[in-house]
């Protein structure tokens, strides 16, 4: 196939003409990057977790092997099972990758249960005429807000954007740097799954800190992991906030509901978790800043909701 070129236009910035975003994180800062100067065109296709108004009607080139509208103990034993045995969790449509004929791809290394590896679109795309050389995959890696907005200025790069890229980070440090933290210093429980438990791991730590709590459990950088409801009681959390990865608000609403009332949780609360605690994108700022309110009692209309306490 012959590649498209990228538009030559006057004013109009160089960089591939044709991108593919397999994670959700990617394509909205893709749009963040693409979308002010009207090339979110050159975004050709996505993966199926990307919910991007933008995205919609793209190509969907994933899918994944768990059913995500199970009930979470039987995603976990799903997902733990195909860990275990070796197998990717999702499965990319490689002839599809092929026939969209993209001057870049977008993955992520972070998480092999949150998104598509590098291993897995190599898979996918071994025997196809048209296998993308190496130099055109882009890995995200950040772990942390300093990690994120490294990953902004990467994809910047690679888009033909850097100056762009640069100014949305320098934004969101400000963003970032300006955040009140909530007085008291109050001890926070994140629980990214509920059964079983998980806590949230990544940036969300760091997102806790910048807000004014203690983390509990977890350090900024680091993954998340499983606890037992055991440990709650010498955990002591004045406040948790279930932040289930995967799910918006109304999920993590009945997630919430749904935990024992005995169990010493101190203030209970449900979050946005897609769009504020999930994703390494800007959107972890804005989940600093909930967090803040929210550590100030104060609810944010259609992102945070406080359950109980």
């Amino acid at each position: 196939m012959t590649r498209a070129e990228p538009p030559t236009a006057p004013g109009l910035p160089s960089g591939p003409a044709r991108i593919v975003s397999l994670l959700p994180s990617a394509t909205d800062l893709l749009f963040d990057l693409l979308s002010e100067s009207g090339l979110g065109g050159r975004v050709v296709g996505v993966s199926h977790s990307c919910d991007h108004p933008q995205a919609r009607g793209l190509p969907v080139l994933t899918r994944s092997i768990v059913d995500s509208a199970a009930p979470q103990a039987q995603i976990d034993r799903a997902v733990s099972d195909a860990v275990r045995e070796g197998r990717a969790l999702y499965q990319v449509d490689g002839p599809l990758l092929d026939a969209l004929n993209p001057d870049l791809v977008v993955t992520q290394g972070v998480c092999e249960v949150c998104a598509v590896t590098p291993g897995t679109i190599e898979a996918a795309t071994r025997y196809l005429p048209g296998c993308l050389p190496a130099g055109n995959v882009l890995s995200l890696e950040g772990r942390d807000l300093s990690g994120i907005l490294d990953d902004l200025r990467a994809l910047g790069e690679a888009a033909g954007m850097p100056e762009r890229a640069g100014a949305l980070a320098a934004q969101a440090q400000a963003r970032w740097d300006a955040v009140q933290p909530a007085p008291g210093a109050p001890r926070v429980l994140t629980l990214e799954w509920t059964d079983p438990p998980f806590y949230g791991g990544h940036w969300v730590p760091g997102q806790v800190e910048r807000a004014g709590g203690v983390n509990v459990l977890g350090a900024a950088g680091t993954d998340s992991g499983r606890f037992d409801w055991a440990q709650v009681g010498a955990l002591r959390p004045d406040v948790t906030v279930v932040m289930c990865c995967g799910y918006g608000l109304g999920d993590n609403v009945a997630f919430a509901r749904a935990l024992d009332p005995q169990r010493p949780l101190g203030q209970v609360w449900a979050v946005d978790a897609n769009a504020l605690f999930s994703r390494p994108s800007l959107g972890v700022v804005r989940g600093a800043e909930v967090l803040a309110a929210l550590l100030r009692g104060e609810a944010t209309p259609g992102q945070s909701e406080r359950i109980r306490g």
